[in-house]
């Protein structure tokens, strides 16, 4: 017996020829986490194990998508070759070609149309390398206004509320590790144990120190589920739900009166506004019970320390900007910023969003958080660049607002880099009719997504653990992120291809790059003296560090983990408070007779966005096979509705069907569906295309819907 086990064992050794070992990051959520995907050839075959690193902000924590995020980087459906659309079908072609019909078609469409008939539209998982080179290459190569991200959809509202409020727009202004230094925390619209899985150890520790945490949901997640008090408001009146806090926080004087004097501008305003305030209207509108949203004010009030955490739930609405201020407000009035444990952070939803719109991607910003339409900034870069600064185009429209251009005719041609806009914007079905339109659609991807099938041609790019480079995280940590896994096929890094196309064009004195090192390097000098100044960080840093949180102005900065601590980045160092109205002009979609119910939206913890990726790892795939509505017992029961039916949802754009899911954890006026599935399935056929006029952030969080069986 012992003979045959020995024997056994000496054939599996044998049977492991070979091990390599690739440190890489998790290519999903904003926390970034570290990890190493361990490559074993036994015999004819691959098998591979995934071990979380040591890291600042996750540890060596991997949640499930971390975990399985390689099995869509070798499935066999990765696009490896450029692809041609002929006569309806995909050919593959060469390199050569692909780039020269690229040159033939760009030059021809703007030749008959002008440089603005040309746009670039970009995603929060690119590299903040490639997020730079895309913003430069539509301004200098392209010189066209027209560029803009699917981060518009992620974190546009609290950006705007944050550089408005406090002058700089960071992830987090305090680190990580002040979390846990909160005696009080409100998260709003935030349900990290599914979306951020690694980032609810922080919030178990708070608790463990004594912490109190208020949730603000409609519905009762896994988050919610830890909360000491979870209030439900009903969706869209989150403001009203702020003014109702302030209110009890004036009247009971739970203000930090010499915070305010000293450092904030816009609190008489403030005042005079809540004091007409009456806590029972607040009531009313937000089904929310006046005694909890005393008690969620006491508690706030009364901590020595608190941080206040918004993400989508509250953020995805057409007023999400003054939610988002109103919430500041709290924070403000209390005095719990600029301190340890105290402080205000937006839970970015995607890899690198915060480093994207950061250096370039967004229509209205140049690299380093600078202003397009400010002319000291729009001088600098055009020296950093080379270029005339009357050849840098101006201020273009949000990434929605670019599909209503390309329904004018106004943009004919498009170059879409790691986005999905057909399953990731509002009003779905016209954007689908939108793209269709184009006189010319490149898509870069690592697979045929549904609107990478739309397009003319295809162009296969390299996936996180072939590609090098840096991401920026929720907290604003800088990370290098390594490559060492070779691309299948004749697959190039998204960079090189912008570099190719553009030498191409006849700019190759812009884009001469050899690799992403170099372009980092520009990209310090670009946003040298900016809100986000990287120009202190280097590769060599940040390959022998832990990353570093901007700004970072020079190599000998340790860079800055907590901001604010004496002043605010306004030109008088002082924050701003606004007062915020309950009622919000901008929502109109309120619950009719015909569309009784409301429509909320979110993820489910195995996949991420557009579900392009995750549905390509079985062990992903297989936990959610498909979408499901989320409604409560007694709802379905007015509908005739059984647990794990098919249903439909229809609102006046559209309608949709998918599998019903009874439970007491939603509000009994309000539907759930997850985001992360097309066709039939995409919920972002009912979403509406209003937008919030500040920051361009459509109401993916209301939708006034019905709901009946599927017969």
């Amino acid at each position: 017996m012992t003979e045959l086990l020995l024997k056994y064992f000496r054939t599996k050794q044998r049977e492991v020829q070979s091990e390599r070992i690739y440190d890489t990051q998790c290519p999903f959520c904003s926390m970034q986490c570290k990890k190493q995907v361990i490559e074993q050839s036994v015999v004819t075959r691959k098998k591979y194990r995934v071990l979380g690193k040591e890291n600042p902000a996750s540890h060596g924590r991997l949640c499930i998508k971390g975990m399985n995020a390689h099995q869509h980087a070798m499935h066999p459906d990765r696009l490896q070759y450029p692809l041609l659309k002929v006569n309806g079908k995909f050919e593959q072609i060469p390199w050569d070609k692909a780039m020269r019909i690229m040159k033939e078609k760009f030059q021809s469409i703007q030749a008959m149309h002008g440089f603005n008939a040309l746009s670039a539209y970009g995603g929060g998982s690119l590299t903040n390398e490639t997020a730079y080179l895309l913003g430069k290459f539509a301004r200098v190569a392209l010189k066209t206004k027209y560029i803009d991200y699917n981060g518009r959809f992620c974190m546009s509202s609290a950006a705007a509320a944050a550089n408005h409020a406090f002058g700089i727009d960071r992830g987090m202004t305090n680190g990580l590790n002040d979390i846990p230094l909160a005696k009080c925390i409100i998260l709003a619209g935030s349900n990290i144990a599914e979306c951020q899985p690694t980032l609810l150890p922080y919030f178990e520790k708070a608790k463990e120190n004594g912490s109190f945490i208020i949730v603000i949901d409609p519905r009762e997640t896994a988050t919610a589920k830890m909360a000491d008090l979870h209030l439900k408001p009903r969706p869209g009146t989150d403001s009203a739900l702020s003014n109702g806090i302030l209110q009890v926080l004036l009247a009971e004087q739970e203000i930090d009166l010499s915070f305010i004097k000293e450092r904030t501008n816009g609190f008489a305003e403030l005042k005079a506004f809540v004091e007409t305030i009456k806590l029972e209207d607040i009531e009313e509108l937000t089904g929310v019970p006046s005694s909890q949203i005393r008690k969620a004010a006491i508690v706030f009030g009364k901590a020595a320390t608190g941080m206040v955490f918004t993400a989508r739930g509250v953020e995805q609405h057409t007023n999400g900007y003054q939610t988002v201020r109103n919430l500041i407000n709290i924070l403000l009035v209390t005095g719990k910023i600029g301190k340890a444990g105290s402080g205000y952070g937006a839970i970015t939803g995607q890899g690198n969003g915060q480093g994207g719109r950061e250096h370039g991607l967004k229509a209205d910003q140049l690299p380093g958080y600078r202003s397009i339409e400010n002319p000291e900034h729009r001088r600098y870069l055009a020296r950093v660049w080379n270029i005339d600064e009357s050849d840098l185009p101006g201020k273009g429209v949000s990434a929605y607002e670019m599909m209503e251009k390309i329904s004018q005719g106004e943009i004919r041609g498009m170059l879409l880099m790691g986005s999905n806009p057909i399953v990731s914007n509002p009003n779905a079905e016209f954007v689908k009719n939108t793209l269709e339109k184009l006189d010319f659609l490149v898509a870069a991807d690592l697979f045929i997504s549904e609107t990478a099938e739309l397009a003319d041609l295809i162009l296969p790019v390299s996936s996180y653990l072939e590609n090098e480079g840096t991401m920026t995280n929720l907290e604003g940590r800088v990370m290098h992120r390594p490559c060492a896994m070779p691309s299948p096929g004749s697959v190039k890094h998204d960079w090189q291809i912008l570099c190719k196309i553009s030498r191409l064009l006849g700019k190759e004195e812009y884009f001469s790059f050899s690799g992403p090192e170099e372009i980092f390097n520009e990209l310090r000098e670009a946003s040298r003296g900016g809100i986000a100044d990287y120009y202190g960080i280097d590769y060599k840093r940040l390959k022998n560090g832990d990353g570093v949180l901007w700004p970072c102005p020079d190599a000998a900065h340790p860079g800055t983990e907590r901001l604010f601590d004496d002043s605010f980045a306004h030109e008088d160092k002082r924050a701003v408070m606004i007062p915020v109205p309950s009622r919000a002009e901008a929502e109109k979609e309120t619950p009719n007779r015909k569309y009784p119910l409301y429509l909320t939206t979110g993820r489910v913890v195995s996949h991420y966005l557009t579900g392009v990726q995750t549905r390509k790892s079985a062990s992903l795939a297989a936990r959610n096979v498909e979408s499901f509505a989320e409604i409560h017992p007694e709802t379905a029961n007015r509908y005739g509705i059984e647990n794990k039916s098919l249903i439909k949802i229809e609102s006046k754009r559209g309608s949709i069907v998918v599998r019903s899911h009874l439970t007491e954890a939603i509000r009994k006026d309000t539907v759930f569906v997850p985001f992360h599935w097309a066709e039939n399935q995409n919920v972002n056929l009912l979403v509406s295309d209003q937008l919030d006029p500040v920051c361009r952030m459509p109401g993916f969080k209301i939708t006034a819907v019905n709901i009946s069986r599927l017969e």
